[in-house]
């Protein structure tokens, strides 16, 4: 008798929720996606569900292996908490600080995996960072850097909202955590302005909140230094600093994220760069490691 193919949720269907589903779709998985409303054309079956009514996502719960929330963070933690009462797996791609940390707090009373922060930052950069730190017997510093950005970048901001608004006010105006000369702290996002360059191209890369994921957690005590930046076309700090602070958009967020998005909308040809490096001592000789790539659709 053949094993009973996997039964995944996923829960919320824009870009990302999208291609989640239609990749476990095409992997074999028997997926069932879900928004408040159903839509046409996709290769998996799609309901409707409201996530902030307990009794709809306990049902559609029912029968289901896993669970992968690409939900906004504000509604993570109801379907964590269902997927651990029903025992569950539970996925998400959440950078919130605060409501990943509630989560993982979740999985010591689960039956169930509980797994949050399974994006690309936080997540897959962990991932590579934790690789090449392995490569040491002793760690100097993990440089941990992600930018998804338009390729062809119009207007001084140089950026597109192709994901959340709310994720992005969140990472630029949240704090940060760092290990800095072995001390774990927390320090002001968009700051430590550094200038990058990947394939011969200039970026700059300053702190945002959440991309570091759980990494302070592994490697306090293992490394002098530690931190996770986003990369932005060069000018967008000081642009976007001005909004938050001279302007004191940072009262109100949710304008905020309206605002930004209404003035740079998504874009379909996008480009993510991932730069990760860690240096360190292997032999009793000091060197560098690094994993970049530039990603395109």
């Amino acid at each position: 008798m053949k094993d009973r193919i996997p039964r995944v949720l996923v829960l919320g269907l824009g870009k990302v929720g999208h291609l989640v589903a239609e990749l476990l779709h095409e992997t074999g998985f028997e997926v069932t996606g879900a928004d408040l409303e159903t839509g046409t054309g996709f290769p998996f079956a799609n309901v409707a569900v409201d996530v902030s009514d307990p009794d709809q996502l306990n049902s559609v719960l029912q029968g289901c292996d896993g669970v992968i929330s690409c939900l906004p963070y504000w509604l993570n933690i109801e379907v964590a908490r269902a997927a651990v009462s029903t025992s569950t797996h539970y996925f998400d791609l959440t950078e919130d600080v605060t409501t990943a940390r509630e989560i993982i707090a979740m999985s010591e009373s689960s039956q169930a995996a509980v797994a949050p922060q399974c994006g690309l930052a936080p997540g897959f950069v962990a991932i590579a960072g934790s690789f090449l730190a392995a490569k040491f017997s002793k760690i100097r510093s993990i440089k941990l850097r992600v930018g998804a950005l338009p390729k062809h970048p119009i207007g001084l901001l140089g950026y597109a909202f192709n994901w959340s608004p709310e994720g992005v006010v969140n990472e630029y105006l949240n704090d940060c955590e760092v290990i800095e000369n072995t001390v774990r702290k927390w320090v002001s996002p968009m700051e430590w302005l550094e200038k990058i360059v990947i394939d011969g191209h200039q970026f700059e890369a300053f702190t945002t909140s959440g991309g570091i994921g759980t990494m302070c957690d592994t490697y306090e005590g293992l490394v002098e230094n530690l931190d996770y930046k986003s990369i932005r076309y060069p000018g967008h700090a000081e642009l976007m600093n001005f909004f938050f602070h001279e302007l004191l958009m940072r009262e109100d967020r949710d304008q905020a994220g309206k605002i930004l998005v209404n003035a740079k909308p998504p874009v379909s040809e996008d480009v993510v760069y991932i730069h990760v490096s860690v240096e360190g001592w292997a032999a009793n000789r000091l060197s560098r490691e690094e994993f970049v790539r530039t990603c395109t659709p």
